[in-house]
């Protein structure tokens, strides 16, 4: 019979005790404990594993921590992608499930006991990115008096467009410290609430952008990081009260921070760069400093492969 060509000679009767739970039921428990904010279930349960999906478009995050804590109750699983992953609304993101068909109560226990952190169990969840007015400088000496043709403005144009972001404006500066510096509370003003610059970040004496980034009066600054491409990008934080008017454009009472990214000249280079992996979470609100530049060494180098294929990559990983 078609059992037996399945491998099969026995029929086996199951009996569920008040102490276990079939791996459906088990699936369903351990789902809903490791789901935070951002993330639904997909469906129903298939052979005991169940999906969890993406309930809109972010930055996927995932607490490695209690995933880990969670993996090695047993009898449990679940498998997700990496931490920092931009998603898309119904992508998936994680499996889980109950590994055995019958699992104990205690073990289920155990495992949603484990998604716990300070009493919130937010494994995993995606968090939502805010749509970026950008403004942006675009510094050289070579570009500003037309000797060079720009290739900056359209790929910062196409990544804050990734974003359903929009530029408030771009302006071309030499390499005057004072000029570039002028242009960016321009730009301020004109209700950006991110700012980026592209090039003067190497260590030649006339490369002054980061300078001119330093005298706009930042809370604070972070120059170098370790991911290549990308090592002497810059990273800095601009109070808003501290250069917008109490009349201009996006002021609302509140005194924000303005992240400043600085894109040094590999963006023109590599399609894929640190920029890549900082623009998503600085639009999830993250707080990007010394200690998250240096984390991003791990799986921070580009393999420059012929046919790029980011995020599908270990870069950033």
């Amino acid at each position: 019979c078609h059992l037996q060509r399945l491998g099969k000679d026995r029929l086996y009767v199951l009996s569920i005790g008040d102490d276990e739970l079939h791996e459906d039921d088990a699936a369903y428990r351990l789902a809903q404990a490791l789901m935070g904010e951002g993330v639904e279930i997909q469906g129903e349960p298939k052979e005991g594993k169940i999906n969890i999906i993406a309930s809109h478009d972010g930055l996927l995050k995932i607490d490695t921590e209690r995933l880990k804590a969670f993996n090695m109750v047993g009898e449990v699983m679940c498998a997700t992608l990496h931490n920092n992953t931009f998603v898309r609304k119904g992508q998936l993101v994680a499996g889980t499930r109950a590994i055995p068909l019958v699992v104990k109560r205690t073990v289920v226990d155990e495992a949603v006991r484990a998604t716990a952190n300070n009493g919130r169990s937010c494994v995993i969840q995606v968090k939502a990115l805010k749509r970026p007015r950008a403004g942006v400088v675009i510094t050289g000496n070579e570009v500003y008096y037309g000797r060079i043709k720009d290739a900056f403005k359209p790929i910062i144009e196409n990544k804050i467009k990734q974003f359903n972001g929009e530029i408030v404006g771009v302006y071309y500066a030499p390499d005057d410290a004072e000029y570039i510096e002028a242009r960016l509370r321009e730009l301020v003003e004109a209700g950006a609430d991110l700012l980026i610059t592209t090039g003067g970040m190497s260590v030649d004496p006339d490369d002054v952008t980061r300078f001119a980034i330093r005298n706009l009066g930042v809370k604070e600054m972070h120059y170098g990081s370790a991911v290549l491409p990308g090592a002497m990008f810059l990273v800095a934080y601009l109070e808003e009260s501290g250069v917008r008017s109490q009349k201009s454009e996006g002021n609302d009472g509140k005194n924000p921070l303005i992240p400043i990214l600085g894109i040094p000249a590999c963006g023109m280079y590599h399609r894929t760069t640190i920029f890549d992996l900082v623009l998503p979470r600085v639009l999830a609100g993250e707080h990007i400093g010394r200690e998250e530049l240096a984390e991003m060494g791990h799986g921070g180098l580009c393999l420059n492969c012929k046919e790029c294929r980011y995020p599908v990559c270990p870069f950033g990983k």
